[in-house]
């Protein structure tokens, strides 16, 4: 194998700027690059021989796992990729992570400072232990992503063991002294800090996730030796190759909150005007046996760039497919930190997001308020003011986390009203209703003997 012969490719289901800035930068390097997506992968298995197409020299794992519904199906793909080519972000490694405890637990055991957590199967077992965390905790499923499945939560209120159908777990929440809560994102790739920014959280806000309008601040180059030396422990902790390390200072030192092996670049770039992308992309290379000298890496670390890879694969024609129908009145199942309940929800494709009673709300525990929205209602020109929450709303089997407003619907016939948040991922059918209790005569067909 030639210098440049070799090819790279970026295991990545989801069309994301970080997997698109990968490839890009192994191209301006000089070698050959495959996206590994739904439309051009295949794996076969013959004579107890194993192929995957398209063929690659390395992988860069990508997938986003935090987000799918059922993520051992990521996990099985990755593993079973990982068999055929060096991978980066090995899938057990990416698996650890995936989940908060297992990937607290892994931290812990290899001396790296963590927050107290508890994680009980039962509810009861979660709340008799709960006083241990003062008047508040961090509530967290243990699998979730860009903020979602976290809440902040009064230790006086009850809590459940599972949250939309997830585990959850209470964590110690670390005290500042600031005005304003932050924490530190270190970016780590290989044996190197390549970038880190401190992250503030949004006005009324305490989660610090650029994804939820948090902003960012360059600490680069004044990050403390201690932390340094946290961040890449806790990678070689879990096993990541890359990973974005969040980090939190208390009284008493450094805690590692999370390590997020799919940890996004634009925060970063914008804070500090690195991209990891070509770290990433010269790792790979170098796990291959190809070479990228350091210059080319820091002089491509100045751009972020996310247009579209020349190896994208085509799409192809799109087949017709039948829509999951819900009904104009649909049963659905709401979750809060508190509570599940089973209720009737309105479908209404004319709102943008869905809305809960205040009752039921503060019923199955919603809190806390994330924002003031205006929300356009009748014939109100200017709208009225909403809080919102997170909500997790069960759709026949199928679990959103959506951001909905609270307000008081008392006066209507249904507590919960679907927008389009959660109706785009359906058709909906507005004969149907799940409250029609009506007895519907249907005559039989006519069969004919033959």
């Amino acid at each position: 194998m030639g210098d440049k012969d070799l090819t790279v490719g970026v295991l990545s289901l989801h069309s994301s700027k970080e997997s698109k800035a990968i490839l890009n930068a192994v191209d301006e390097m000089g070698y050959d690059t495959e996206w590994l997506r739904t439309e051009n992968t295949a794996i076969g298995v013959t004579d107890g021989d194993m192929t995957l197409e398209p063929s690659v020299d390395v992988v860069a794992n990508r997938l986003l796992l935090s987000s799918d519904e059922h993520p051992a199906e990521g996990i099985g793909l990755g593993m079973t990729i990982s068999r055929l080519a060096p991978m980066l972000n090995e899938p057990m490694a990416a698996t650890t992570a995936l989940h908060k405890f297992a990937s607290a637990a892994a931290l812990a055991d290899a001396g790296v400072p963590v927050p107290d957590a508890l994680l009980a199967l039962s509810s009861d077992l979660l709340n008799e232990e709960r006083d241990r965390f003062g008047d508040r905790a961090v509530y967290k499923t243990a699998i979730g992503t860009h903020g979602g499945g976290t809440w902040m939560v009064d230790m006086e209120n009850q809590v459940n063991a599972q949250v939309g159908g997830r585990y959850a777990f209470l964590q110690e929440y670390m005290e500042h002294d600031e005005k304003r809560h932050h924490d530190l994102r270190v970016y780590v790739v290989g044996d190197q800090i390549v970038g880190a920014m401190n992250r503030y959280a949004p006005e009324g806000e305490w989660r610090t996730n650029v994804a939820l309008g948090g902003e960012v601040e360059d600490m680069t180059g004044g990050l403390p030796e201690r932390v340094r030396e946290i961040a890449l422990d806790s990678v070689e902790a879990i096993g990541l190759d890359y990973a974005g390390v969040d980090i939190v200072q208390s009284d008493d030192g450094y805690y590692v909150l999370e390590v997020n092996p799919t940890a996004g670049f634009r925060g970063l770039f914008k804070a500090s005007g690195v991209s990891p992308a070509p770290y990433i992309a010269q790792l790979a290379i170098e796990r291959a046996g190809g070479s990228v000298d350091d210059e080319t890496v820091e002089r491509l670390s100045d751009r972020l760039d996310d247009s579209k890879p020349a190896c994208t694969p085509k799409k192809p024609q799109p087949q017709a497919q039948e829509n999951v129908v819900v009904g104009y009145i649909e049963e659905v199942v709401v979750t809060g930190t508190q509570g599940t309940k089973s209720v009737l929800a309105k479908s209404d494709t004319g709102a943008t997001r869905t809305s809960i009673d205040a009752k039921l709300a503060a019923e199955i525990g919603t809190g806390p308020i994330l924002d003031i929205v205006k929300i356009k209602s009748g014939s109100l020109k200017s709208g009225r003011s909403r809080p919102v929450v997170d909500l997790v709303v069960g759709v026949g089997g199928t679990q959103h986390t959506v951001t909905a407003s609270v307000e008081d619907r008392g006066h209507m016939d249904y507590p919960l009203l679907l927008g389009r948040d959660i109706l785009k991922h359906y058709q909906v059918d507005v004969t149907r209703r799940a409250d029609d209790e009506s007895d519907v005569e249907t005559e039989e067909e006519e069969q004919s003997e033959e």
